[in-house]
């Protein structure tokens, strides 16, 4: 299935409900008209990062069901999965072959070696300083060999996923037969987790290296293009380099939506919320929570840095059971820059600020996406957090089909419901049409969005200091 102009859910294959075939039945019994698309986190077998240390691309993990499962939800959904092209688990068949064969095995040259990469007597300390990385100590792990030899080799992210080498006839043939492979199955989107820092070059940060990432991105897409299937490169930085890859064609991730919602919501002010939406590409995925936690990078000089500091400590402050410990190192967080916290809890678990801030996304260019704990309204899960001392897992919350059903009653969810209900059937959110913001007052922002022909209209008149909107269709008054 191509992809559509409709909402798009981020979930875990085992988060509503157990496995891929309860997914399949919530989302029938509850979403089929709120959601179009379906980004279906790594669903393959993986040791670790809740999937993202993928061993195998070629089969379902069996704890969540088969191809045959994931190939039903594509028939009725445009389906969105993961390749992790900077890395590959520890324990997948390339990495042990190498492992077992060293020199000798075909596979050798996936992996990025640290005695081959740098010069002799090297990395110096200066080296490893100037790497861009997410964490402090260098991004390199020792392996030992079946021969009894050892040496090190590069994993940015953790001990599970090593890094490969993209620039390696044998790792190009590994990226193709995946994309093969993925759209053997009904992917119409492949996410890029990580694109950034698949380039690496001596005496560089080794974070999107340029021109080399472009010929990168170039070479997937001529592959993903013989499948009919669209590329999102998935990065958090500054959004400058956003509107880059904009500028070559591809879609983008506004994550620099989320901490501008924010700011906008905590301050009743529409003043930076407004500059961003006029500037925005319409051919993106906005989001205001995922997987992971609320960026603060991505909306640097969007904000200016104390209006990123006031929405940070605005957001300990307001937020319902967002303490700071959660984002540090002692519930093993990876990315300093970001704050763990579901959304509907970073606004104080107060529905009329949550629907207000989802009202303005789906008004915002682009095609909304909404993580599964945000559809459902989540709060925060302290007890998964503190069982796994996880500060991610704050926002991971398992729903059972029983829950689910008790969720979607709740007054918030359904009216959640209703507005991408409407978000998908109105034709005046066409990705070819207009956007024009204005805001009239301080606290209040309109936003009216037109087809390409200009038959269809819709617009939202706003109210950030009241957290009252209204929606009008071809001038009239539009009632949920």
């Amino acid at each position: 299935m191509t992809i559509e102009n409709k909402a798009m859910l981020i979930t875990y294959a085992d988060s509503l409900g157990k496995n891929l075939k309860e997914l399949t039945q919530v989302m029938e019994n509850h979403f089929s008209q709120a959601v179009g698309g379906v980004h279906l986190l790594p669903f393959f077998p993986s040791t670790g990062d809740r999937g993202f240390a993928p061993k195998d691309y070629s089969v379902v993990d069996p704890a969540f069901g088969t191809w045959k499962e994931v190939e039903d939800l594509g028939e009725k959904y445009y389906l969105m999965f993961d390749f992790m092209i900077n890395h590959i688990s520890r324990e997948s068949f390339f990495f042990q072959d190498f492992k077992q064969k060293h020199d000798e095995s075909k596979y050798k040259e996936m992996f990025i070696r640290i005695n081959q990469f740098f010069p002799e007597n090297r990395p110096s300390p200066e080296d490893i300083d100037l790497i861009y990385k997410r964490k402090d100590k260098a991004p390199f792990q020792e392996v030992c060999f079946a021969n009894g030899c050892t040496e090190k080799v590069w994993n940015t992210f953790g001990e599970e996923q090593i890094d490969l080498d993209v620039t390696k006839a044998v790792t190009k043939e590994f990226i193709r037969n995946t994309i093969k492979d993925m759209a053997a199955h009904g992917c119409s989107l492949i996410r890029l987790d990580a694109f950034a820092y698949a380039i690496k070059k001596l005496d560089t940060n080794d974070f999107f290296i340029e021109p080399n990432i472009w010929e990168l991105l170039d070479e997937v897409r001529m592959e993903a293009e013989k499948y009919a299937i669209e590329l999102l490169p998935e990065i958090h930085e500054h959004y400058s380099i956003q509107f880059k890859i904009a500028d070559h064609d591809y879609f983008i991730y506004d994550f620099a939506l989320p901490m501008i919602m924010l700011h906008a919501l905590y301050s009743g002010k529409t003043e930076q919320l407004a500059a961003w939406l006029k500037q925005s590409p319409m051919k993106q995925f906005t989001t205001l929570d995922t997987h992971d936690g609320i960026g603060v990078v991505d909306a640097k000089d969007l904000l200016t840095d104390q209006e990123l500091d006031f929405t940070s400590e605005k957001l300990y402050e307001v937020g319902a059971n967002v303490k700071k410990i959660y984002s540090s190192a002692s519930y093993n967080n990876l990315d300093i820059y970001q704050i763990n916290s579901t959304y509907y809890s970073a606004l104080g678990e107060q529905d009329d600020s949550y629907l207000l801030a989802r009202v303005l996304q789906i008004f915002a260019p682009g095609i909304p996406q909404i993580y599964y704990v945000g559809l459902l309204a989540g709060r925060n899960d302290i007890q998964l957090l503190e069982e796994t001392k996880e500060g991610r897992n704050i926002n991971r919350h398992y729903y059972d089909i029983e829950e689910i059903a008790e969720e979607v009653q709740r007054p918030v969810v359904k009216k959640l419901l209703e507005l991408l209900e409407f978000r998908n059937k109105e034709l005046a959110f066409d990705l070819n049409g207009s956007i024009e913001v204005n805001t009239p007052s301080e606290h209040t922002i309109e936003i009216e969005r037109k087809n390409h022909a200009k038959t269809e209209s819709v617009k939202l008149i706003a109210d950030l200091s009241s957290k009252k909107f209204s929606i009008y269709k071809n001038d009239q008054q539009f009632s949920f």
